[in-house]
């Protein structure tokens, strides 16, 4: 009967596909379109331990026009939501309204959590990742490595597929990645739009990576 499991999974998952299918055209036929005004709304995946410190001096980089910006965060995160509130209070000094959300997911996979179960963990946060970025519909999803980024730029890459709305995926490795990407970069190498390395050893050994130099 465990086998029974996965596929009652995936079943909901497709259930859960064409249930949002159906809801977003009809929103898209309503003229509802984010970005309209000339704003790019910007979905960003921050992780735990330095992820979340590198993501945020690249956002401090960024012009106005980026916004409103979504924040996703793992459940069992409780530092970089602190990170985050502190960041976005200071940028947001004379705002009267919050221009940015916090959300969380489930965690995809844990450090040395075994690869058979990390299947079921991922396939578990995409279950909530996929109906909370087709809700929020962003124009970009920026992320720096952590695993709760897979999940997401998965199920933004699979809006694409359906049709429900282009998304640009921007992966940007860790700095301290130097010769080797990271888990999720060897995963999202293929469904980013852009591909970014801060060490030249990386662009050299992905030809379809950018390298700009150190940018975090």
């Amino acid at each position: 009967m465990d086998f029974m499991l996965p596929l009652l999974l995936a079943f909901l998952l497709t259930a859960l596909l064409l249930v949002l299918r159906i809801w977003l055209v009809l929103r898209k036929a309503a003229g509802l379109r984010p970005g309209e005004k000339g704003f790019v709304s910007m979905l960003v995946v921050a992780g735990s331990g330095g992820h979340t410190t590198e993501i945020l001096r690249l956002l401090s980089s960024l012009s106005k026009s980026y916004s409103p910006t979504h924040y996703i965060i793992a459940e069992t995160d409780e530092m970089s939501e602190d990170k985050i509130r502190a960041f976005e209070n200071t940028k947001s000094i004379g705002i009267s309204e919050p221009l940015y959300s916090i959300h969380r997911i489930p965690r995809s996979r844990e450090v040395r959590q075994s690869w058979s179960s990390s299947f079921m963990t991922t396939l578990n946060s995409m279950l909530y990742s996929f109906p909370l970025t087709a809700r929020l519909q962003p124009d970009l999803v920026l992320c720096n490595g952590p695993g709760t980024c897979v999940p997401v730029c998965l199920s933004a890459f699979l809006l694409g597929i359906f049709g429900i709305k282009k998304i640009i995926i921007i992966y940007v490795e860790s700095i301290c990645r130097v010769e080797t990407l990271s888990l999720s970069g060897k995963l999202l190498y293929y469904f980013s739009d852009y591909f970014i390395v801060q060490w030249p050893r990386l662009r050299d050994k992905y030809p379809n990576s950018i390298y700009l130099g150190r940018i975090i």
